[in-house]
């Protein structure tokens, strides 16, 4: 997108002072209304005054330096008429200023102009709370990241955790600093990241109606999965309990203004014994985090009460509004030529993941599906310009549930303007209240058979439903993004997903508050 603007550049005459002064300070050797031919020869010989000079000195002082007077304001209306520009405004507009402009891409024909519709939220209207950011020990944050190897069990998050946890920066997709190959379960330094920036933090916790417990519970997690003595597993979470328990500001409401957020799933957090042990620990089992919120990638839809969904991270991390509403534009333009394509790989011995191997096969025998399968190790799922290739080219991209009920792929759909299909309620539904609209229609598909005709459900939606569907999807865009933490996030414009998280967790607490009898106590 360019944003053509009108710049008119003034350089103003500049008036020669000398000549006018020179004028007004000549002196006469005689107030004769008739000078001596010498005086007048004189004045003939400056070919600037030869006319002006000759009648002035015929007339009376009062009326000469009335003249002077008359010469000097005459030019200087002159330039303010000619010079100084009017107070209309100018045809081209800023965009930010009006949400009803069309924003042009240079991919679009000439004639051809893509609808943006109004921009989401103001940066004053992001969120009116306070939020106080505790200073934790470095063993419950930025020093786990002294060992990034041993993170997780599966992969190196060395590259992962640079800079803030967007990852290494993607070539070929755009500015350095706007796309990274941004890991799924990166969400708590992104976060963590962004508040030591946000336009809401305060240094007075007794004036934060919102504390931030910035503990990288899943990437300790992850770094345990495979540790079978459960004491241990669990030592860093019960730890974080306790340091936060005694804290001043913890006791003022035993918490219920307090909150965390994780970058892994609540499966991750809830263990139960005597139950399979998947490399779970007990950090949402203990009392005192269930007396706080949980910001979590994916909540369980039946024990989280206390859980509420934020987005997992994807690729885009723009730092101006400039760069979102160019995105945005380039979605709404793009030529998809796949109706509906997959990403993804079987699972097996998972019984929410059975539709999966449904959704490979049927994709795989149509000509109007795109299949990008999945593997082990090195695969082509873990390249961002791969995975966006896929879904930009696709109306529709089909979410199945994994290993767990969400994946980061639903996030991936709606960066790229495709719109989601989903098999299960719980990948989107039950778990990002906060972010999507309770009409689900408007936004996706939702296909609840247990052996579904895919290509021939997505064949019955008319075209015209399929753009008013995708325009929503992409009017969720900027809800749906963790803007790059070095942003001026209070100019940028639009709610991304931490505000929107702010904001509603705000009201929440206030609300809770109040059920409670008086609100906040010191």
């Amino acid at each position: 997108m360019s944003i053509l603007k009108s710049q008119i550049s003034h350089q103003p005459h500049s008036l020669s002072h000398s000549s006018f002064f020179s004028m007004s300070s000549r002196k006469h050797s005689s107030l004769s209304p008739v000078p001596p031919a010498s005086e007048t020869e004189t004045f003939k010989d400056k070919d600037a005054h030869v006319a002006a000079t000759t009648t002035l000195v015929l007339l009376k002082p009062h009326f000469k330096y009335a003249l002077y007077i008359f010469f000097f304001l005459s030019i200087w209306f002159l330039l303010l008429f000619f010079w100084f520009p009017s107070d209309k405004p100018s045809v081209s507009t800023p965009i930010l200023q009006s949400s009803n402009i069309d924003v042009q891409n240079q991919w679009a024909e000439p004639e051809e102009k893509a609808p943006v519709e109004p921009a989401r939220k103001a940066a004053a209207e992001k969120t009116g709370a306070l939020v106080y950011v505790y200073e934790l020990p470095a063993k419950f944050n930025v020093g786990l990241l002294k060992e990034c190897d041993r993170l997780n069990v599966y992969t190196n998050m060395c590259p992962h955790v640079a800079n803030g946890g967007l990852g290494r920066p993607v070539s070929g997709m755009g500015p350095n600093t706007t796309w990274f190959a941004t890991h799924q379960f990166i969400a708590e330094m992104i976060f963590h990241a962004r508040m030591e920036n946000h336009p809401s933090r305060t240094r007075r916790p007794e004036k934060a109606e919102l504390f931030y417990v910035p503990f990288y519970g899943g990437l300790h997690a992850s770094s345990k999965f495979r540790e079978s003595d459960l004491a241990a597993r669990d030592a860093l979470a019960v730890e974080l309990a306790e340091y936060i328990s005694r804290q001043r500001w913890w006791k003022r409401n035993h918490g219920a203004d307090h909150f965390l957020a994780l970058g892994r799933t609540a499966w991750d957090f809830m263990r139960t014994d005597g139950r399979t042990d998947f490399g779970a620990n007990r950090l949402l089992r203990l009392p005192t985090v269930k007396n706080m919120s949980v910001l979590t990638v994916e909540r369980h839809p039946w024990e989280g009460s206390n859980q509420y969904g934020i987005p997992y991270p994807s690729y885009f991390h723009p730092s101006t509004s400039d760069e979102m509403l160019t995105w945005q534009n380039r979605m709404r333009l793009q030529r998809r030529r796949h109706l509906f394509s997959f990403v993804g790989a079987p699972r097996t011995g998972v019984e929410k993941a059975a539709i999966r191997d449904k959704i490979i096969q049927q994709c795989s025998e149509s000509t109007r599906c795109r299949l990008l399968k999945c593997g082990s190790g090195a695969s082509q799922c873990h390249e961002p310009t791969q995975v966006l290739n896929v879904m930009t080219r696709s109306e529709f991209c089909l979410q199945a549930a994994g290993d767990s009920f969400t994946r980061r792929s639903t996030f991936d759909s709606i960066l790229s303007g495709c719109i989601p299909v989903f098999f299960s309620p719980h990948t989107a539904y039950s778990q990002y209240s906060w972010f999507l609209p309770a009409d689900y229609n408007t936004y996706s598909v939702f296909i609840g058979d247990e052996n579904p005709r895919i290509e021939a459900e997505l064949l019955k939606i008319p075209n015209d439903q399929i753009q008013k569907m995708r325009n929503r999807v992409i009017d969720l865009i900027p809800n749906l993004t963790y803007i790059h933490p070095n942003s001026s996030s209070s100019d940028f414009g639009f709610a991304d997903a931490i505000d929107v998280a702010l904001g509603t967790l705000t009201e929440l607490v206030k609300s809770k508050l109040r059920r409670r009898g008086g609100g906040l106590t010191v």
